[in-house]
């Protein structure tokens, strides 16, 4: 069998929505007929035609958060301990600290995509998932969640869209030994534009960012912006995603790749 590979990355690109407006990532473009002025320093006397066909490098200068793009969350995001429900509260780890084997092991894909914008996914509704795809979790596999958001992405109501995952049902992965999980949506949680009607009546502040926090219990990671989930079987491939290693960051830009190949496969 041939090697194939999905590619389930997002871009980082200007001028597409992918983030709200004061987080959105800034590209600036130097092509090689403007960057002469950033040579000539290096080289006293040269003149932009001396050059090979008058050009100089191409170069970008970019303004990122570490959340731009598609991009693994580390357990120090979600916050400052972890593992209090395994009885060895710690230090939670940085993007630089995440273990290499957790980036890369088999995938299981759930399709929640015809679940409304908003809704919080619950234990059962894992568990019903993964009764209908024939599927029982292996510890550090790779779970990732197809929403109706990865159908968005790029249009205004993206960062709106997509159900998102409960306290419970990010346990209920976490409690089975899986370490990394994913989204298409932008939070692994329901969009914030929904949680704050349900705080505004109730004002339970439990509501915020549940799904997140199951990292106060036991420390994981999570991918968000991925793309091209509809393409996926629920299992069979492999997912790479080992993040950009950024000292102490509590996240880090990575491309995330699907990989099928029998091989992979054969010791099981």
């Amino acid at each position: 069998m041939a090697r194939t590979f999905v590619d389930l990355s997002i871009f980082l690109e200007n001028d597409v929505v992918s983030d709200p407006p004061a987080f959105a990532p800034k590209i600036e473009y130097f092509t090689h007929e403007n960057t002469f002025a950033q040579i000539a320093p290096f080289f006293p006397g040269l003149k932009k035609e001396d050059l090979p066909d008058g050009e100089g490098w191409a170069v970008e200068t970019v303004a990122l958060t570490t959340h731009n793009g598609t991009h693994l969350d580390a357990p120090y995001h979600f916050h400052s301990t972890m593992n209090k429900a395994l009885g060895t509260q710690e230090r939670s780890l940085t993007i630089h600290e995440v273990p290499l084997e957790w980036c890369f092991q088999p995938g299981v894909k759930l399709d929640f995509t015809a679940l409304p914008d908003g809704y919080v996914v619950t234990a059962a509704d894992v568990e019903a998932e993964l009764q209908r795809i024939n599927h029982t979790l292996s510890p550090l596999e790779i779970v990732v969640v197809n929403t109706r958001a990865g159908k968005r992405y790029g249009n205004p109501d993206y960062v709106a869209s997509g159900c998102g995952m409960g306290y419970e049902a990010t346990m209920y992965l976490l409690e089975r030994g899986v370490r990394l999980t994913g989204t298409d949506a932008w939070s692994w949680d329901a969009p914030f534009v929904h949680t704050a009607k349900k705080y505004d009546e109730s004002h339970d502040a439990s509501l915020i960012w549940e799904g997140h926090k199951a990292g106060r219990d036991i420390g994981y990671c999570h991918l968000e912006k991925l793309h091209n989930l509809e393409v996926l079987p629920p299992t069979g491939f492999y997912i790479s995603c080992f993040p950009h290693k950024i000292r102490g960051a509590s996240a880090g830009w990575t491309r995330a790749v699907a990989i099928f190949d029998d091989r992979l496969f054969s010791t099981k």
